[in-house]
């Protein structure tokens, strides 16, 4: 049985304090969980430069800002993720930038995949721990009322069928970045848009 409150009160980090940790790995020649190759430490830093530039260039749809603005009640988001997922980079800033306009309505709290197995093993995507996963927690933390992972739907099939035509990661990874450059956040917004909308 997880215990998600448990998690979220002593292990989640705010983006801020999240972001900061990934940086401080990085200058340590290290990265988020237990794997610390050349590799991990490449995509950490391309990483760092995704959710800098999200950060700066995406700004919330004035549909999903009136649905967040529309919340009746206050929510806990906590969301499973790690500094090397490229999916992650190019999401968790959304996330945050929902946060920022729920004018505290939602507390957002971020946690490590390998640090918490029980957790993603209780989310799986597909039967594979994927992430970012978005839990949307009721206003005491012990409940999840939604979630969302790891990646938007439209993108989710574009990969499946990108896998079939290659197994070379690094052309995978190249169309899939390239997808996300082009969308400019807009598809991640429009389901977060509905996922929050059902909150009433």
């Amino acid at each position: 049985m997880v215990n998600y409150r448990e998690i979220f009160e002593e292990q989640g980090l705010d983006y801020t304090t999240y972001r900061e940790m990934v940086d401080r790995l990085l200058a340590e020649g290290k990265t988020t969980g237990p794997d610390n190759t050349e590799a991990m430490l490449h995509y950490s830093k391309m990483n760092v430069q995704r959710m800098s530039r999200v950060d700066k260039t995406a700004n919330l749809t004035d549909e999903l800002i009136l649905t967040i603005e529309r919340l009746k009640g206050n929510y806990k988001l906590l969301v499973i993720t790690e500094g090397w997922c490229g999916d992650a980079a190019q999401i968790i800033s959304v996330f945050n930038k929902i946060a920022v306009a729920s004018a505290g309505k939602l507390d957002l709290k971020f946690v490590l995949r390998d640090q918490n197995l029980s957790l993603i093993d209780a989310h799986l995507t597909n039967g594979g721990r994927a992430i970012p996963v978005l839990l949307v927690l009721d206003e005491t933390g012990n409940e999840v009322l939604l979630s969302w992972a790891p990646r938007p739907q439209i993108l989710q099939h574009l990969l499946k069928e990108w896998k079939q035509e290659t197994s070379e990661m690094t052309v995978i990874a190249e169309k899939l970045h390239g997808w996300y450059a082009k969308d400019k956040t807009q598809t991640t917004q429009s389901e977060m848009n509905e996922l929050f909308k059902k909150l009433g």
